[in-house]
């Protein structure tokens, strides 16, 4: 695969103003369509929107305070190094460098919260300790492109719906969650795009993936990502698979297959320089499509 240095994203937006800009304007062509869908859906659909006001309600009372109680502030002075590559990734997708925190956590994970106007990005150390520069700028490019495209309010919705707002709200949490859940496979894929567009390679943003499945320093080096891929296979026989209607998040091989399908965009190639040839975000977004769905 080819190897790219850092995206001027934003630029290259200004430049091809009008190249696949999302419906309702915005200049988040990259986003995938089922995710853009679903949130526009979102908003007709009670139960949920019963439950976003409710999340919002609470984040602004309590969650915050809670969430955050035993975090450390990343900025300038502190950790000057994880806030050049936040910095790094807020200018390539031309949003306001968002806060974000470190959590004495050893989970590899990473998490974005709070509103469309107040979003804060959670980061495990653990992330920090297994991860190199190249590999936290492609998470932290994940995260940034939840902010870019607007999935804050859910995500967080979606967090006090598994974390205990859902004793309170017992007789919407179902549909809501339900709902969410398939919102949320959807906006996975939108921000695996965004990290790959503000990581500096495609092989960063997908070994940033596949180090989540893995998780040991040790091994690292000797996965073979073809042989991880083949699970994919594997993955669709049986009964089991259908457990992933209930996460929040594809399975990791698909959600590196959807990845290689955007590489091969005519969106990405032309913001990293290789060409102006390639499949158009129709064409992505349908074979994307087969990957990820969960029943056939």
């Amino acid at each position: 695969m080819a190897q790219v240095g850092q995206l001027d994203f934003q630029g290259w937006v200004q430049r091809r103003k009008g190249f696949d800009e999302a419906p309702d304007g915005g200049e988040r062509g990259y986003a995938y369509v089922a995710d853009r869908q679903t949130r526009m859906t979102f908003e007709k659909v009670r139960p949920v929107q019963l439950a976003a006001e409710a999340a919002v309600r609470a984040f602004k009372a309590v969650g915050k305070n809670q969430l955050l109680g035993n975090a450390v502030k990343v900025g300038p002075r502190q950790f000057p190094r994880v806030y050049g590559l936040v910095s790094s990734c807020a200018q390539t997708l031309g949003i306001p460098v968002p806060t974000i925190y470190i959590v004495n956590n050893p989970v590899l994970n990473a998490g974005t919260y709070g509103t469309n106007d107040d979003a804060f990005i959670v980061i495990h150390s653990g992330l920090v300790d297994h991860y190199s520069d190249d590999e936290l700028r492609a998470v932290i490019g994940h995260e940034c492109g939840h902010i870019h495209n607007n999935h804050v309010v859910y995500l967080t919705t979606l967090y006090y719906l598994t974390a205990g707002l859902s004793a309170f709200l017992s007789w919407i949490v179902r549909p809501a969650l339900v709902a969410l859940n398939a919102w949320s496979r959807r906006a996975e894929i939108t921000s695996d795009r965004a990290a790959l567009l503000c990581a500096t390679s495609p092989e960063v943003a997908t070994r940033s993936l596949t180090k989540l499945a893995l998780g040991s320093q040790k091994l690292y080096e000797q996965l073979d990502l073809e042989a991880f891929l083949e699970q994919y296979e594997e993955s669709q026989q049986g009964l089991g698979r259908l457990n992933e209607l209930f996460a929040t998040h594809p399975w990791l091989p698909k959600r590196v297959l959807a990845l290689r399908v955007f590489e091969q965009s005519r969106f990405y190639r032309r913001c990293a320089g290789l060409g102006d040839d390639g499949l158009s975000m129709d064409e992505v977004d349908e074979k994307v499509q087969d990957i990820v769905k969960v029943v056939g």
